[in-house]
């Protein structure tokens, strides 16, 4: 009878790869292990890095130093207001002229010769685009020659080494990438809303506020942010085009000047610290506005 008894079964727990995967890491969620190393290394460490040497001042003492000299100074916490001032701005009105200009681009049948065109200024950069300005609007410039070549002016305007020169830039580099993520955005909701709220007598303007406005939205919210956080981050315009030590001197000099003037570089890394933080804070003020225009799903996209 012992012979012919069963033999019993021995059962093996989940493997290593079945526990993995019941919380969500499989061979997929690996592929991201690359991307988190390299965000590590050259996001999160940095900014580790500066944010504790901030609180190590270089002639020691107090660990707030740094933010204490930098808020007491006016010539450093001005910086802030005079970046405010020409980033603001250039971020509102290159979405301004991109939102008509994407209404009446989706409409085209050549979209990807114009896009190819618009990214130019993009890859050329902010140096080669402020070199171009200075001999086109500098003071022997093409443009003002033209100008008093026909009479129109008897000296040459000043349209460099000003504000209005770092803003003319920022505009130029600053327009092709917030037309194109406009474009997408503009491009992914149904054109049958529109063309329902036109048969049921809805005028141009009134289609645009009830039913496009509140579906782009967040995608216009998205757009200021990152076109903000470039323009915010302007360094070679206003070096070249505007006034380092005047009205353009914006916070990265001010950071600049730390580190490679005064070799202070615990008080380079609180003016980054500085910088990044008044980002941020533009940053979440614009996305919670999101929900002041539309609360709803946006299901009136494509697809």
């Amino acid at each position: 009878m012992d012979a012919l008894a069963p033999t019993p079964t021995i059962l093996e727990g989940p493997s290593l790869r079945q526990r993995l995967a019941a919380y969500g890491f499989d061979a997929v969620t690996l592929l991201v292990v690359p991307a988190a190393i390299f965000s590590l290394l050259l996001f999160v460490y940095p900014f580790a890095f500066g944010f504790i040497l901030s609180f190590e001042p270089k002639a020691g003492g107090d660990w707030l130093a740094n933010y204490k000299r930098f808020f007491s100074d006016p010539f450093l916490y001005e910086t802030i207001g005079k970046t405010l001032g020409l980033a603001v701005p250039v971020t509102l009105l290159n979405l301004l002229i991109a939102v008509p200009i994407a209404f009446r681009v989706r409409l085209m049948r050549r979209q990807r010769l114009l896009t190819t065109i618009l990214v130019l200024p993009i890859t050329l950069g902010t140096v080669l685009v402020a070199e171009g300005l200075l001999n086109y609007l500098g003071p022997q410039g093409w443009f003002n020659r033209t100008l008093m070549t026909f009479g129109l002016i008897s000296q040459p305007l000043k349209l460099v080494h000003n504000y209005w020169g770092v803003f003319a830039s920022l505009v130029i580099t600053g327009f092709p990438f917030t037309f194109l993520l406009t474009l997408s955005y503009v491009t992914g909701i149904d054109p049958a809303l529109e063309q329902a709220a036109a048969t049921l007598g809805a005028s141009a303007w009134q289609r645009f506020r009830h039913i496009y406005l509140p579906l782009l939205m967040p995608g216009f919210a998205i757009t200021f942010c990152l076109s903000f956080v470039q323009a915010f981050s302007v360094f070679p315009s206003a070096v070249l085009l505007g006034e380092p030590a005047g009205l353009t001197r914006v916070i990265s000099i001010a950071a600049y000047q730390a580190a490679f003037e005064e070799y202070d570089y615990p008080m380079a890394s609180a003016v980054a610290m500085i910088m990044g933080f008044v980002q941020l804070a533009i940053v979440v003020a614009v996305l919670a506005s999101r929900g002041l225009f539309y609360r709803g799903p946006a299901s009136g996209a494509k697809g």
